[in-house]
């Protein structure tokens, strides 16, 4: 252990007993990982790495985020990937070739309301159709600050999934609504929308790491600011400087889902990982939810920071927490129906891995997500398909 790895190892023992009192009442019933793997631990402390050099500004106050350089994605062999233009926004229509199971996710993507879509979501949107066993996947490239503040991105978010019910003909209960950071909050604030329109409710909800109170009360702000690699040690960022916010109340519900009423809303899925500032918007969220007869399962990872399901089947955490997720669909959708009444469901760590073996791996996902340049090498992009505007 270097230096700098001493420090912050004592830095985490100084603050997580006090983290761990204040967080006793909101993590009844919730299960975690108690221990993080080496190459979780390894990804984070690389992460931690990146942020304390000059990339540390740019990552965190999106600026990488804004104007992402990327190559163009290659969608896998069996999949149709269509362009739909919408009034205001576009869409992205995934769809295997030859399955048609009636079955779709709505994805809102990650960026603190200010970054577009990028090429990982691209990602995420093919192993949610594998996940779900040949779902349809509509991604959402909804508006962003500063340029359209609040209410844009709900606009949008409210557009595709009434193209998805009025356009397309899916039924509600065949819906499920993912997202993660900010797309996760516009995720269950799209559902608030829904509910109180009397628009139907889809099937089910899947967050991780959601963004779901931007005025930043939750304890973990604090708790967890000198131990999150990404958010933590600076206040100049895009969580604290939200343009997105506008003029709006940032207590407004569809703004700040946490501050709104749950009842009546589908089964949810919520991961986040125990080192992020943005632990207690999960973990007060699932409180709330579960106090208005919600199922809500939620996850807690220890070890892991912001949106660590990015890592997919690189590190351990990501694999299970996908895993997870595809479980999630498969009781969702009735693929799998297991109706035990659990509303956790516990996570393990069945295949470690090599340090040596993954730390190149490491550095090539950390450096291209960061900077936009991220080559696609992963199998779920090998191969052309059908392409349609």
């Amino acid at each position: 252990m270097n230096s700098r790895q001493k420090k912050r190892q004592k830095k985490r023992d100084r603050i997580r007993p006090q983290a761990v009192e204040k967080r006793e009442e909101n993590k009844k019933g919730v299960e975690k990982r108690e221990e993080v793997s080496a190459i979780g631990r390894l990804t984070r402390e690389m992460v931690s790495d990146v942020m304390e050099t000059a990339l540390k500004k740019p990552i965190q106050t999106g600026e990488f985020r804004k104007r992402p350089v990327e190559p163009a994605w290659r969608c896998p062999a069996g999949y149709v990937y269509k362009l739909v233009e919408s009034d205001t926004c576009t869409m992205e229509y995934l769809t295997p070739e030859d399955a048609v199971t009636g079955r779709v996710i709505l994805q809102l993507h990650g960026g603190g309301y200010i970054g577009p879509m990028k090429n990982i979501y691209r990602r995420f949107a093919v192993r949610y159709s594998k996940l779900s066993y040949g779902a349809d996947v509509l991604s959402v490239d909804y508006r962003v600050a500063p340029e359209h503040p609040f209410p844009a991105a709900l606009e949008d978010a409210v557009a595709g999934y009434r193209w998805l019910l009025e356009e397309k003909g899916y039924e509600p209960e065949k819906i499920v609504i993912a997202g993660d950071s900010a797309g996760g909050g516009l995720a269950l604030s799209l559902v608030m929308y829904l509910k109180d329109q009397g628009i139907p409710l889809p099937g089910g909800i899947i967050t991780m790491s959601p963004w779901t109170d931007v005025t930043l009360s939750g304890e973990s702000y604090e708790g967890n600011y000198e131990i999150d690699p990404l958010f933590g040690n600076s206040k100049e960022n895009m969580l604290y400087q939200c343009s997105y916010i506008g003029e709006a109340d940032p207590k407004n519900p569809y703004l700040s889902p946490l501050f709104g009423s749950f009842t009546g809303f589908p089964p949810m899925l919520m991961q986040v990982g125990e080192y992020e500032v943005l632990l207690s918007d999960t973990m007060q969220v699932s409180q709330k939810a579960k106090k208005s007869g919600v199922k809500v399962r939620t996850s807690v990872y220890a070890g892991m920071f912001h949106v660590f399901q990015m890592g997919l089947d690189l590190i351990p955490e990501s694999r299970e927490a996908w895993e997870e997720a595809g479980e999630f669909l498969r009781i969702v959708y009735g693929i799998q129906r297991n109706d035990d009444g659990k509303s956790v469901k516990k996570v393990k760590n069945r295949r470690p891995e090599a340090e040596v073996r993954a730390k190149e791996l490491l550095k090539a996902m950390i450096r291209g997500e960061f900077s936009g340049n991220r080559r696609e090498k992963d199998s779920e992009n090998d191969g052309d398909c059908g392409r349609q505007n």
